[in-house]
């Protein structure tokens, strides 16, 4: 057997095993094989982190940093993601199944993210408020939280380990980041470029672990101030719970069953397309996934032949060849709940128009792209996220009904409308209830844009300026500058 390869937690600026030494494996999920080992996090090691955020917060180089300084660390890590994007893709491909085509590309293009961030460290600011009393003058600030707890998952961490930590340096605050149990080993990786960017030791810390202890203790620490996280509705409720301990501010991302809406006079071959990235990039492992897609009754026959035709020729292979076009999925749970999800399905009447069955003699966690006509709205798999190549396909008549389907779902992350008519385009996208909506094209995110959900798809928004004041409060100073002294409080007038 080959010998596992060995991660470190960043605690403090050190890389340290947990404190009672446990660890557990990952998967290769492109073998189905153990490929590294990772810290299993006890809580002395969560309070060891959080403890040195709160250090770096408050004493040393960090706390007393100038937005312009904190902005040249985010620079620096930004280009130091560029010069090694090509290590970290590699990484994160063999620990999650992601292509290498995509995992290079996204870790090269966060560095945007932390360029943008770097240029707003500055822009954070108060107001002067004229107020209603004499010789008062009265301003507010605005100053960092401290301690902020961010939770990521294993799919795209890099990037949601950007919209998340960029924000957050930015402001003056300090981090404890979780990585996800599922594949945990690039975002360590990626800790090596803190020290190297110049970035105090504590300032950015990395644990790793389950939910208990690890999740547990550090969302609930009464040290941390605020909780970013992305996830699962269920692990989020309890996240919930752990914040009634410190009273952290929180922010909950947490998946979608979005709709993707194709009018009759929509650019077919633009909708296919988008469609076909909307749910088959990134194996569907996307919480902004188009899982759900409405047809207009006239296109409708002529949109699945051509969209079958296309996943057909989707090339399933080893993440690692560039030609590969879909990888694995991540983990065995997430290939037996689609496959449960689908045979189910199909038993309440979805016809399958292709995939299905994992490909024979793959040896991996292998899922083809798989399209499923529903004969009505209320089948399980229409509302229920898989987080794998499935697409949900249904049709309607008219833009009433289509806005009515696509409404008709507890979440309320992401949506795509596909239409050649400008104001149809308008009053769609205004009537869905979603916090991200597409509009002829899908899956295009910015470092200026926000994203987030309505319902229960989260609340609270990452991305954008707005952010840097999500990670701030404001504070009233009142200056009394008369030249007289302040009069009896008890001698009313």
């Amino acid at each position: 057997m080959p010998q596992l390869k060995s991660f470190q937690m960043l605690i403090d600026g050190c890389w340290v095993d947990a404190a009672d030494g446990g660890k557990f494996p990952t998967i290769n999920p492109t073998t189905n094989t153990a490929w590294a080992e990772i810290p299993e996090a006890t809580e002395a090691d969560v309070d060891a982190a959080v403890n040195a955020a709160q250090r770096a917060f408050t004493e040393g180089p960090w706390a007393g940093a100038s937005p312009t300084e904190r902005g040249r660390h985010l620079r620096r890590l930004a280009d130091l993601l560029v010069e090694r994007s090509a290590k970290l893709g590699e990484v994160e491909t063999i620990d999650t199944g992601k292509i290498i085509t995509e995992t290079k590309w996204q870790a090269k293009y966060i560095a945007d993210f932390f360029h943008y961030y770097a240029g707003c460290a500055d822009k954070i600011h108060g107001h002067t408020l004229p107020i209603d009393k004499p010789d008062l003058f009265v301003f507010t600030d605005r100053e960092p939280l401290g301690v902020v707890a961010a939770v990521v998952p294993w799919n795209s961490q890099l990037f949601l380990v950007a919209v998340k930590l960029g924000p957050a340096l930015a402001a003056g605050n300090t981090v404890v980041l979780k990585a996800s149990e599922h594949a945990s080993a690039a975002l360590l990786e990626f800790g090596r470029l803190f020290e190297e960017a110049g970035f105090p030791p504590g300032v950015v810390n990395i644990v790793t672990g389950h939910g208990e202890p690890c999740g547990r203790a550090l969302t609930s620490h009464p040290l941390v101030q605020r909780v970013s996280f992305t996830g699962g509705p269920a692990t989020a409720r309890h996240v919930i719970g752990n914040s009634a301990n410190n009273f952290a501010q929180v922010s909950l991302e947490l998946g979608g069953k979005s709709p993707f809406i194709v009018f009759d006079d929509a650019d077919l071959e633009s909708a296919v397309n988008g469609s076909i990235a909307g749910i088959f990039g990134a194996a569907g492992q996307s919480c902004v996934a188009g899982s759900r897609l409405y047809l207009q009754h006239g296109i409708a026959d002529q949109f699945l032949r051509r969209m079958v035709e296309q996943a057909q020729r989707i090339r399933i292979g080893d993440p690692l060849d560039e030609a590969t076009q879909m990888g694995p999925l991540c983990t065995p749970a997430q290939l037996e709940h689609i496959q449960r999800e689908v045979a189910f399905a199909q038993s309440e009447g979805a016809k399958l128009l292709c995939g299905g069955q994992p490909p024979p003699h793959s040896g991996g966690l292998h899922y083809p792209p798989t399209i499923v006509e529903c004969p009505r709205q209320n089948l399980r798999i229409v509302d229920t996220e898989l987080f794998g190549p499935v697409l949900s396909v249904l049709r309607f008549k008219d833009e009433g009904e289509a806005v009515a389907l696509a409404n008709d779902t507890r979440h309320g992350l992401a949506a795509g409308i596909f239409t050649g008519g400008g104001a149809r385009a308008l009053r769609v996208a205004k009537s869905v209830r979603a916090g991200i909506v597409w509009v002829n094209t899908y899956r295009v995110v910015s470092p200026i844009a926000e994203f987030g959900g309505f319902k229960d798809s989260g609340y609270g928004r990452e991305s954008g300026f707005q952010a840097m004041y999500d990670y701030t409060r404001p504070k009233t100073v009142w200056l009394n500058i008369a030249d007289q002294p302040m009069a009896n409080p008890f001698a009313m007038r």
